[in-house]
């Protein structure tokens, strides 16, 4: 069907893969039920298998059960009250996150490399009471809790390690966490064990498939942080989804590194295999050598990481020696994967990379490759009941098969809108054909086959390593800088990560030669107040920056320049 001719009827690819419906009936339920549906299919199955400890599905309920009864009896939780999650992943996040939903609160995923001005304004906007937070996080959100939030609940990485199995568990894990310190407003944080082992029960779970359950922030064109208002019902259309899509069984076992603060983590490493039932073999941090070593233990059959992460994998001294046969899915998105390193994969293990699209705004889930005929570099096609079109950004005119514009997506996962933010939703959401499409803001075409290709970005958004950074977000600080008169930040090219951010700056008037005006200073300056991965890896300082007749700063003539630069045959 060409966009021409088309009928209210969404677009079905013929790549569509044989044997899956159409659409899907999604459970009415909450995400919460999924465990205790697992726990009383499987109680003693491994739910998380954390080095050598294994966590059942038995145990991994009553965990949950206990913290939700603290969160509802001790800290006064209602249904509706937000409360922060910040911690890297380990057992506790994953307790954590099904205990807020079980006492029908709503999950406010925090990034933990934000600093203390990035957190207060997502616990500021999200008018959040309570919070979990890993011990050696908590400096950073101390100034919050008491003027803010009422509760906060500490947890360490080692605390559930019962057993490492011979695996080399890292040594920053098994670090001991700091004395807990009293916050600026005298408020005490308390321990986890304290919470866990307090004898509460919660309530009987009454949330279902439309109640809100979570606010995760993604940034937007502005600088200023967003909350996509997530139900049980978004996250599990895309949660059910992907599982099906891709091939998953109960009897899988997830490779869980990629952050579960991020959608991509959250759903495809904790949310997903939970549904299912499968086992969730989990890494705090990225270390090749270990994600070598858990692959091989514990039989792991699906892996979902960006390029960049492989990339490093298969790049490690010895990794032909290594078992890796029980792969059985491999896949991934935010940048294109290098094509040497497809072919291995290919040729090796015979395992295509499947690529995918997804949002924060989408629950991750809703463009991808099928996996018996994935495209190169390609988002995908329209999964189940989704509608995916491109249209001109301008009139909003659908365009037809190979016309680059802006790809508009409609399904049962894409957010309820933004929290508190009804100018944000005006300038995102768009009515076609009487069905309600979110503006991804990427342009991108769609061939005959129905497969998305992306082309650029109608917003400034630079992709590092899957870490989305808006420029206007890390010009807002860099003007902070004593030195810097004026900023724009652009995408630079880097073989590591796909992109890097690089700032183009002009400094005040006397700064010029001075130590602090060094970008090595100035890149040290940034280090002390913004997270790691919008921190420019280059600074270019130059005389003044180019300006459009109305003042302006062109930041489009800069960043055209960057990819000249970097690709001068392109």
């Amino acid at each position: 069907m060409n966009p021409a001719t088309r009928t209210t009827q969404p677009f079905r690819s013929p790549a569509w893969p044989p044997g899956l419906p159409a659409t899907l009936h999604t459970p009415r339920t909450s995400l919460f039920y999924n465990v205790e549906v697992a726990a009383q299919r499987y109680p003693d199955k491994t739910a998380i298998q954390y080095f050598g400890t294994a966590i059942s599905y038995g145990e991994l309920r009553d965990e949950i059960e206990r913290m939700a009864g603290y969160l509802q009896q001790a800290c006064g939780i209602q249904p509706g009250d937000r409360v922060v999650l910040f911690s890297q992943n380990c057992p506790q996040f994953i307790i954590a996150y099904y205990a807020i939903l079980r006492a029908e609160g709503v999950v406010v995923p925090a990034n933990p490399m934000w600093l203390e001005a990035e957190l207060a304004h997502v616990v500021q906007d999200s008018g959040a009471v309570a919070a979990f937070a890993g011990s050696e996080l908590y400096p950073r959100m101390a100034p919050l809790h008491g003027p803010a939030l009422r509760h906060v609940i500490l947890h360490d990485y080692a605390g559930m390690l019962r057993d490492d199995g011979g695996l080399p568990v890292p040594a920053w894990l098994r670090e001991p966490p700091p004395a807990p310190q009293p916050a600026p407003s005298g408020a005490m944080p308390v321990a986890w064990d304290a919470a866990s082992h307090a004898g509460h029960r919660p309530q009987p779970h009454q949330a279902g498939y439309d109640t809100l359950c979570m606010l995760a922030y993604t940034s937007g064109t502005t600088g200023n942080p967003k909350g996509c208002m997530h139900t049980h019902g978004t996250l599990m259309t895309a949660a059910a989804g992907s599982v099906i899509w891709r091939g998953a069984t109960p009897e899988s076992a997830v490779l869980a590194v990629a952050p579960m603060f991020h959608l991509l983590g959250m759903q495809n490493c904790m949310n997903s295999p939970l549904y299912l039932g499968a086992t969730v073999v989990l890494m705090p941090r990225w270390e090749r050598a270990l994600a070598a070593d858990l692959i091989e233990r514990y039989r792991v059959s699906v892996w979902g990481a960006p390029p960049a992460m492989m990339v490093d994998f298969f790049s490690q001294p010895g990794i032909e020696a290594r078992d890796l046969s029980s792969l059985a899915y491999v896949g991934g998105g935010g940048a294109a994967m290098p094509e040497a390193v497809a072919n291995m994969l290919q040729e090796r293990f015979g395992l295509p990379y499947v690529e995918a699209y997804g949002m924060t705004e989408t629950a991750a889930f809703i463009l991808s490759n099928p996996r018996n005929q994935p495209k190169r570099e390609c988002l995908g096609i329209a999964t189940f009941g989704v509608d995916a079109r491109v249209v001109d950004p301008e009139t909003l005119r659908e365009l037809p098969h190979g016309e680059t514009g802006e790809i508009v997506v409609h399904g049962g996962q894409v957010m309820q809108g933004y929290w508190h933010n009804e100018d944000a939703n005006a300038a995102i959401f768009i009515e076609l054909d009487g069905k309600r499409f979110l503006r991804t803001g990427d342009l991108g075409f769609m061939d005959e086959e129905g497969y998305f290709f992306m082309r650029d970005r109608l917003k400034r958004m630079i992709n590092a390593s899957g870490y989305k950074v808006w420029p206007a977000e890390v010009e807002n600080m860099l003007y902070g800088h004593p030195a810097i008169h004026e900023a724009c930040v652009i995408a630079a090219r880097d073989e590591r990560r796909g992109e890097t951010v690089k700032a183009v700056v002009a400094l005040r008037p006397g700064a010029r030669g001075t130590a602090e005006a060094e970008p090595e200073r100035i890149m040290a300056w940034c280090r002390e107040h913004m997270a790691a991965y919008k921190v420019p890896r280059i600074i270019d300082v130059v005389d003044a920056l180019p300006k459009s007749a109305t003042g302006k700063i062109l930041w489009r003539a800069l960043q055209e320049r960057e990819m000249q630069a970097s690709n001068p045959r392109a």
